[in-house]
């Protein structure tokens, strides 16, 4: 019963995590909800041992209908790889409390400013090219990816927001370029889990299964849709988050 629960979970969460991320909002509190007892660690390796698989396809599917720019993304998707890793490493000798109470304001912050700009991401106009883009896009993943890997809440859509914000992108395609960066943050992540045996594989399997096929029916609908579609998820995704961020720092 409890594999048919998270299963259903990862599901749900490999739908929005396709959309705009946000998808360890929903899979992470259910793995710790369903396992009260386990230690943290594994359950959050198991968390990224299935979403890794769906952030790939959702990778893959948007690369097949969407203009990635390679040529900025890929050397990007090495910063945030570089960065998850360290950030994980930073965390085993550090605190993580002071992000905790300050993500809530930071995500409001973010949710004003993308009601206040009504034009904000609607329209695909990159404002840089060549080697300042790539370098925009590898200090975005550097920065993003340090902190997926020391803390994490929301990494995806800060992705998006950065792209939209600071590079020019509109929703649809700032979300496919930061299905690519996130993918490396998993792997990182992953990597370091494993090592040091904190996954569930029994787990991994039906909740990849399940995390892929949410994966597939969200970047289908975020392709139907488009960018309106993706701005509107993204607005209730972090709205929620601060909800769920909050209550976590200042209320639990």
């Amino acid at each position: 019963m409890e594999w048919i629960i998270v299963s259903l979970a990862s599901l749900l969460a490999g739908f929005v995590d396709a959309i705009v991320g946000g998808g360890g909002l929903i899979l992470v509190p259910a793995l710790f909800a369903t396992f009260a007892s386990a230690p943290p660690a594994t359950l959050l390796g198991t968390n990224k041992s299935a979403s890794v698989w769906g952030t790939s396809m959702a990778t893959w599917q948007y690369s097949r209908r969407v203009q990635m720019p390679w040529r900025a993304m890929l050397p990007a998707a090495g910063a945030g790889f570089t960065g998850s890793f360290f950030g994980a490493w930073a965390v085993t000798i550090m605190s993580a409390e002071f992000l905790r109470k300050l993500l809530p304001l930071i995500l409001l912050a973010v949710l004003l400013y993308t009601l206040a700009k009504k034009e904000l991401g609607r329209h695909h106009q990159p404002r840089f090219a060549g080697r300042t883009e790539t370098a925009l896009a590898c200090l975005i993943g550097l920065v993003i990816g340090f902190y997926d890997g020391f803390f994490g809440p929301g990494a995806g859509s800060f992705f998006v927001f950065a792209f939209v914000r600071l590079l020019g992108y509109d929703f649809l395609n700032a979300s496919a370029s930061a299905k690519l960066l996130n993918l490396a943050t998993n792997i990182a992540a992953i990597l370091l889990f494993a090592a040091k045996g904190h996954v569930w594989w029994h787990f991994a399997l039906p909740l990849a299964v399940a995390n892929v096929l949410g994966s597939l029916l969200g970047t289908h609908m975020a392709l139907r849709h488009g960018t309106g579609f993706v701005r509107a998820i993204f607005i209730l995704v972090v709205s929620v988050l601060i909800l769920k961020t909050g209550y976590d720092a200042f209320l639990r």
